[in-house]
């Protein structure tokens, strides 16, 4: 909690007047697994590397993502490097051609 310098910042009024300010450019968010309660993903995740964060119940939210790519995607390997070569030399010899069709 506190400042980009991390110093500490207290609110100077409102409801939270006095009381520790989070600083909002530390602020970040993490995915816990379904099937893991968050406590213990942030124990094991978040509080070994920033042992004075604190989750914000307020802005936690429960959801699914669905890796649309992982699900639908499918693999198409690339054409042959012989069958590469000559569309690249047929293209490449179109241009010359229509290189020395505008000189002539």
């Amino acid at each position: 909690m506190g400042d980009e310098n991390g110093q500490i910042v207290l609110a100077s009024k409102g409801k939270l007047k006095d009381q520790l300010q989070p600083g909002s450019s530390q602020r970040d968010t993490e995915n816990v697994p379904m099937h893991e309660e968050v406590e213990t993903c942030f124990n094991r995740e978040v509080l070994l590397h920033a042992p004075d964060a604190w989750i914000d119940r307020d802005k936690t939210g429960i959801g699914y993502e669905i890796p649309f790519n992982r699900q639908f995607y499918v693999f198409e390997p690339p054409h042959p490097l012989a069958e590469i070569d000559a569309d690249l030399k047929q293209c490449t010899d179109r241009i010359l051609t229509m290189i020395k069709e505008l000189s002539a």
